[in-house]
């Protein structure tokens, strides 16, 4: 294998690695926020007793808007590769890099 094949396989393994971190930090949140909003939960639901006060906007606040950034976080990992195309960030990279080139010879 020559040295660019080994390059090329090397930045495809960081491009893989880095996704598979970001994959796994959402998976880390959305659990994180399921236990936690579980819990939260629960101890309002045992709390309210019997003034029935449990389906308030309080109760659900916190589970509505960690709920508003866990689907931004999500659409930040998963979407770009929907919406860009499989390996659109590598294309643009190359793309970008033949137009510094040429700029510098210019």
């Amino acid at each position: 294998m020559n040295d660019t094949a080994r390059n090329t396989e090397e930045i495809k393994y960081q491009q893989a690695l880095k996704r598979v971190k970001k994959i796994k930090g959402f998976y880390s949140h959305l659990l994180i926020y399921i236990v936690i909003n579980t819990m939260l939960l629960v101890v309002n639901y045992n709390n309210s007793g019997e003034n029935a006060n449990f389906w308030h906007w309080q109760t659900f606040n916190t589970v509505f808007f960690w709920g508003i950034g866990l689907t931004a976080h999500g659409l930040s990992v998963f979407l770009p590769s929907f919406m860009m195309g499989k390996d659109w960030e590598e294309k643009k990279i190359k793309e970008l890099m033949e137009k510094e080139k040429q700029n510098k010879w210019e």
